[in-house]
């Protein structure tokens, strides 16, 4: 089972996206839910890293089934783009977690302002 566990600031903007886990929804290499999983972070992680004003931690972790992304705005476009980019992931995330319930479980939690 992939588990999927994003937090958004308190403007719903992308702080953090951790995966861990695989579907077990078909063979190692030919698994649909986890190549799904694993295209969206992945390609999340390469627009948002190259974004001027993005500060992007993590990526994929030291085991198979593990990737972590962390970030941070700096400027106002910076923010409009991760509120898009971010907005992007979890719609798309949530969408193979509702196709698959079985093989992939995802969370969203919402940090509290100070």
């Amino acid at each position: 089972m992939i588990q999927i566990q994003v937090i958004l600031d308190g403007t719903g903007l992308l702080r953090r996206c951790e995966i861990r886990g695989h579907a077990g929804a078909g063979p190692k290499g030919g698994d649909i839910v986890c190549a799904a999983v694993s295209v969206l972070a992945r390609a999340a992680l390469g627009a948002l890293s190259g974004r001027e004003g993005i500060v992007v931690r993590g990526g994929p972790g030291g085991s198979r089934g593990e990737f972590s992304l962390e970030t941070e705005a700096r400027t106002g476009a910076a923010r409009d783009f991760l509120a898009a980019a971010g907005a992007f992931l979890v719609e798309g995330l949530r969408s193979v977690a509702g196709e698959y319930p079985k093989n992939c479980t995802m969370t969203i939690q919402n940090e509290r302002r100070n």
